[in-house]
């Protein structure tokens, strides 16, 4: 699962819906992985205004990677040039957003606490009928 996705994930159970806390999910027991992708800037120019940047700082510093976040979103001024976001800040964000990924571990809800697996890189997201 890459962390981009993760990005853009909360939790299913109704009750979470109107709580800030079921975002983000939180990562627990997460086995990396990195898969070598093509870079393209263009897409991820286009990318960037969609990602949370609060929600994908948590994200990173809890998975180790706080270092390949720079402290503020390059769309909202952080690291740019003249001709736009400094290409060496997206391919490092290219590097962390597509081709870093959990094979293994949970998604944990910061405020029911409900645990969805990931198993070779595909998060559940079925809920048992008693949270439905």
């Amino acid at each position: 699962m890459k962390l981009l996705t993760t990005n853009f994930l909360t939790c299913a159970i109704k009750a979470c819906k109107s709580s800030s806390a079921s975002f983000p999910l939180h990562f627990k027991d997460a086995v990396l992985e990195r898969t070598e992708i093509e870079f393209n800037p263009l897409f991820m120019r286009n990318i960037l205004p969609r990602v949370n940047w609060e929600a994908l700082t948590v994200t990173a510093t809890e998975l180790g990677l706080q270092a390949m976040v720079p402290e503020k979103n390059p769309e909202q001024g952080g690291v740019q040039k003249e001709d736009g976001i400094d290409e060496d800040v997206l391919k490092n964000l290219h590097t962390l957003l597509l081709e870093t990924g959990v094979s293994e571990g949970k998604l944990v809800c910061g405020n029911c606490g409900f645990e969805y697996p990931i198993k070779e890189g595909v998060g559940n997201f079925l809920l048992p009928a008693h949270l439905v």
